[in-house]
C-alpha cells in the first residue's frame, strides 16, 4: 500500500523546503524510511508538532511515520542516499557539516537536488559536494528538471532527470523515485543538466521583465529560443552534449520556469518589470529565487571561457547596475543583424 514503509533502506532528504519535502513525501509513498531534516530547530519543531509544511507547501499533509529532525548526525546516520535540497549557496556549507558528522557513511549515494552555480567559486553543485564529501566509493548524481513543488506535491504528471557518471547507480536512483506520476530519465551528461537547470533561472527573470513590462507571446517566444540558444554555447563550451540541453533538463526547465505562475525567477523580473528594485522584490519573497545569485556567477563563467551571452549580460546590468528594463530589451533588439545559430 503506498505511504506504508516496506524496507529498511533509509534516505536522508536534507531541506524541508517546498520541493525537499515533497520528495520526501514521495520517497515515502514508494515505502521507503525518510527522514526530513530541517536547519532551524524551531521550524523543524513546527513541522513535528502540525505537520504540515504551512510556510512552504500549505495544504499537503506529512504523514507521522516521517521522521523530522534538526539533528543532522540523526539524519545521516545509517542512510544508503543523502538528497540535497538546500539553497545553491547553502551546499558548500551543509555538505561540511555533513563530512564531520561521525555519523555519516561515506559509501552512501548523494544525490543532488539543488540548482544553481557557487557565485565565488562558479561551481556546479556536484563540484561542490565532491570537494566537500569524503571520495569513499561515494557516487554524486543530480535530481533534476523542470518539476515545481506545489504541482508534483498534489500528484500531477511530470518528468525530470536523474544525471552522473554510472549508469547503474543512475538505475538505482531511477527506481527509488519513479510513480505513476513521476517518471524519471537517466543521462549520464551531468554536466550538461546541471548547467541546463541553472543557466535558465536568468532567461526566467528575463521572461518576467518581458511580462511585467507588457510585452506579448512574440517577444517571450524569441526569449526562450534565444536564451537556449546562449545556454547550449557556454554548456557546449564547458563540456556538455548539446542533446542534453533540448532535453527536459534544458528546454523543458527552461519552458516551465518562464512560463509558470510557481516561478520565483520569472516573479523577480516581473516585479523589476513593473518598476521595483531588486532589494525591495527579495525582500518580500518567503523562497530564495536562484538566478539572482547564478546570473553573476553565469557572466563570470561566460567571460572565463570567452563565450557570448546577450540576454545574460543585460539582466545582469538591469539587476546590479539599474539599467532601464526597456533599454536593455531595445539593445537586445538592435544589435547587429547575424545568422541564427546555435
Amino acid at each position: 500500500m503506498a505511504g506504508k514503509i516496506k524496507n529498511k533502506i533509509k534516505i536522508a532528504v536534507l531541506g524541508a523546503g517546498s520541493w525537499g519535502t515533497t520528495l520526501a513525501l514521495l520517497l515515502h509513498d514508494n515505502g521507503y524510511r525518510v527522514v526530513l531534516w530541517e536547519f532551524y530547530p524551531e521550524l523543524a519543531e513546527v513541522l513535528v508538532r502540525e505537520r504540515e509544511n504551512h510556510r512552504f507547501l500549505p495544504g499537503i499533509k506529512i504523514p507521522d511515520s516521517v521522521d523530522i529532525t534538526a539533528d543532522l548526525n540523526e539524519a545521516v546516520e545509517k542512510a544508503a542516499y543523502l538528497l540535497f535540497v538546500t539553497p545553491s549557496h547553502t551546499v558548500r556549507g551543509i555538505s561540511r557539516l555533513v563530512a564531520e558528522s561521525a555519523s555519516f557513511n561515506p559509501r552512501c549515494v548523494v544525490i543532488n537536488a539543488s540548482k544553481g552555480l557557487e557565485e565565488k567559486t562558479l561551481c556546479r553543485m556536484s563540484e561542490i559536494l565532491n570537494q566537500e564529501l569524503p571520495q569513499d566509493g561515494k557516487d554524486i548524481v543530480g535530481l533534476l528538471g523542470p518539476s515545481h513543488a506545489e504541482e508534483v506535491s498534489r500528484k500531477m504528471p511530470t518528468s525530470i532527470v536523474v544525471a552522473g557518471p554510472d549508469q547503474k547507480v543512475l538505475e538505482k536512483i531511477q527506481n527509488l523515485f519513479m510513480t505513476e506520476y513521476f517518471r524519471v530519465y537517466t543521462n549520464t551528461d551531468l554536466i550538461g543538466v546541471e548547467l541546463g537547470v541553472s543557466l535558465k533561472n536568468t532567461i526566467a527573470i528575463a521572461a518576467g521583465i518581458c511580462d511585467g513590462l507588457g510585452f506579448g507571446d512574440n517577444t517571450k517566444a524569441a526569449l526562450i529560443t534565444r536564451g537556449l540558444a546562449e545556454t547550449k554555447r557556454l554548456a557546449s563550451k564547458l563540456g556538455a552534449r548539446d542533446e542534453t540541453l533540448s532535453g527536459l533538463s534544458g528546454m523543458g526547465d527552461l519552458i516551465v520556469t518562464c512560463i509558470s505562475r510557481h516561478s520565483r525567477n520569472r516573479y523577480v523580473g516581473e516585479q523589476i518589470g513593473r518598476g521595483k528594485k531588486l532589494p525591495e522584490v527579495l525582500s518580500g519573497m518567503v523562497m530564495v529565487a536562484e538566478g539572482v545569485k547564478t546570473t553573476k556567477a553565469a557572466v563570470k563563467l561566460a567571460s572565463k571561457v570567452g563565450v557570448e551571452l546577450p540576454i545574460t549580460e543585460q539582466v545582469f546590468k538591469v539587476l546590479f547596475h539599474d539599467k532601464d528594463p526597456k533599454l536593455a530589451i531595445k539593445h537586445l533588439m538592435i544589435r547587429k543583424a547575424k545568422k541564427e545559430m546555435y
